[in-house]
């Protein structure tokens, strides 16, 4: 499971996006998106999902974010289903929670084959600096679209907005971690029980 690597551009009206993954990596990053909050979630990602991940984005962001942020997730979103192939062998189903302070968060993911976004964060101030916090749903509904993957996002607790988000995206590098890895007991087979995902 070396060899689990991909590179996608998307290039439309609104933005231009080049992404690549490594999922057998390090937890190294690099960004070039001109959204620095989106970058520092994205790093966390990386960090604690042992992901390598870079990302380059121009987009209109004269006119708001949503188009690069909705566009990053959708292009790392099908990165993440082209470096993964048929799936065998991973573990598929991911979970973790994770605390920053007050603040407290679940994130649970099945490689299901299937797209499917439960996102509950209810966030004490509509923006994080420049940021609008209504677009990390976007980010995640692109990146589930795309990677065909189920996932539940639950804030559970806090009152910063930072820790919030942060806390989710922490959780969501873990989850990614433990579905991506190789189940021993498993070995080259197909975590289902339909023979493909």
């Amino acid at each position: 499971m070396s060899e689990r690597q991909a590179a996608v551009s998307r290039d439309t009206l609104e933005t231009q996006i080049s992404v690549s993954v490594n999922l057998d990596g390090s937890g190294k990053a690099t960004f070039d998106t001109g959204l620095p909050f989106l970058e520092h979630m994205l790093d966390q990602v990386a960090r604690h999902g042992m992901l390598d991940i870079d990302v380059k984005a121009e987009g209109d962001l004269h006119i708001d974010g949503h188009h690069t942020v909705e566009d990053i997730g959708i292009t790392l979103g099908q990165a993440f289903a082209r470096a993964l192939a048929d799936k065998r062998g991973i573990r598929r189903y991911g979970h973790a929670y994770v605390p920053l302070d007050e603040a407290l968060s679940r994130v649970v993911i099945d490689f299901s084959g299937r797209p499917g976004l439960e996102y509950h964060a209810e966030y004490p101030r509509a923006r994080i600096g420049d940021f609008d916090v209504d677009l990390l749903h976007e980010f995640f509904q692109g990146f589930c679209n795309h990677a065909l993957v189920t996932l539940h996002v639950d804030n559970l607790r806090g009152d910063n907005a930072h820790h919030i988000a942060e806390t989710i995206f922490k959780a969501f590098g873990r989850a990614l971690r433990m579905a991506l890895e190789a189940d021993a007991a498993l070995g080259n087979q197909m975590p289902s029980t339909k023979g493909s995902l």
